[in-house]
C-alpha cells in the first residue's frame, strides 16, 4: 500500500475546491448534470492521456473502449437536448 504524502489537513483545501466547483456548476445556464457529464468525459480522457504521456504507461484496449464509451455518453447527454422538438 502506498503511503499518502503530507498532512491530512491537505484534504481541507481539496474539499473546498470541490465544493466551489459544485457551486459553480449551479450557476451555469444549462442543467448542472449535463455540464458535469461533459466534465466527466473530459476528465476520464485526460486521466488516460496523463497515464500515457506522464507516467509512460500506454493505454490498453479496455482503456480505449472505456474512454470512447465515456465520450459517447457525454455527447449523448450534452447534445441530446439540442435535438428536441420545440412545441409551440
Amino acid at each position: 500500500m502506498v503511503e499518502p504524502p503530507g498532512s491530512p489537513w491537505l484534504l481541507l483545501p481539496a474539499a473546498a475546491s470541490l465544493a466551489l466547483f459544485v457551486w459553480l456548476l449551479t450557476l451555469h445556464p444549462q442543467a448542472a448534470g449535463r455540464v458535469y457529464a461533459a466534465y466527466g468525459g473530459i476528465y476520464v480522457s485526460v486521466a488516460l492521456l496523463w497515464l500515457w504521456w506522464i507516467e509512460s504507461t500506454p493505454p490498453n484496449a479496455s482503456d480505449i473502449v472505456g474512454v470512447l464509451l465515456c465520450l459517447t455518453g457525454m455527447a449523448i447527454i450534452v447534445l441530446g437536448p439540442l435535438h428536441r422538438e420545440v412545441s409551440t
